[in-house]
């Protein structure tokens, strides 16, 4: 059996930016890449002690080099980096399901900490066939299209409800409750931990009833930047190659075939 934990941040316990800065540029960045090691080694734990062969943890966040790699659980694979076409590391139909661990909800949600859609100063929404989506559909999708399903998410209590509102199948975990973009109540750090570990040993247990999430193809995108720059500046091609339309001055769309424009 073969897994990967895909690995961000801002979803894990105790983890907030501050007024002005982006998580990785405030004070608790230190904390917050210590935490996910933690909690995905805490994942990790769970599907070697549930049977499984091979895990493969993911770090994901910005540049993709954030995590102390010395302290991730040894019997685990490491994918890091980034600069190559694509979003997930070599995924393929060999996996037999992916985890979601540090996620966050999608920028604009009210009441969510550092909330946000791939880059917090670049996206303010980004839509499929109208339905607004973040990090963890488009994620999901992605692996969905090898026909790898999410088997579990752990976020602050505004990004599980969205992720179990696209896959309702998952077992997921809520680390913190956000009052605010940059504050939250938490988990104690080691009990998100033994939550994770059962929440996954749970998921571990269910992967008969997983079940993958698919985008409809083709699919009419909308791509909607914070800054007018930002939007002039787009390079997305649709499916037959042409520039993205504008819906309006901060709004780039046209139809795709799969949501990976993002990541070209």
């Amino acid at each position: 059996m073969k897994f990967m934990i895909a690995v961000d941040l801002e979803g894990v316990a105790c983890a907030v930016s501050t007024v002005g800065d982006t998580l990785s540029t405030s004070p608790n960045y230190a904390f917050a890449c210590k935490q996910a090691v933690r909690e995905a080694n805490a994942a990790a734990r769970a599907l070697f002690d549930a049977g499984a062969d091979q895990v493969v943890i993911w770090d994901n966040h910005g540049e993709g080099v954030n995590l102390d790699y010395d302290a991730i659980d040894e019997r685990c694979d490491i994918a890091l980096g980034v600069c190559v076409a694509g979003r997930w590391p070599m995924l393929d139909e060999s996996y037999d399901g992916v985890l979601l661990v540090g996620y966050h909800a999608m920028d604009s949600t009210p009441a969510a900490a550092i909330a946000h859609t791939y880059a917090s100063t670049l996206y303010q929404a980004v839509t499929i066939d109208g339905r607004l989506v973040g990090e963890m559909q488009i994620d999901a999708m992605l692996a969905g299209q090898v026909g790898v399903p999410v088997i579990f998410v752990s976020s602050d209590e505004a990004g599980v409800r969205q992720a179990e509102e696209w896959m309702p199948w998952i077992e997921s975990v809520a680390t913190k409750k956000a009052m605010a973009y940059h504050r939250a109540v938490s988990l104690h750090p080691k009990r998100a931990c033994e939550a994770i570990y059962k929440g996954v040993q749970r998921a571990y247990a269910r992967l008969a009833e997983m079940k993958t999430l698919t985008c409809p193809s083709p699919c009419r995108m909308e791509v909607r930047f914070k800054t007018l720059e930002e939007a002039q500046r787009a390079n997305f091609r649709d499916m037959n190659g042409q520039p993205f339309g504008f819906a309006d001055a901060y709004t780039r769309t046209g139809t795709v075939r799969a949501p990976d424009i993002l990541f070209f």
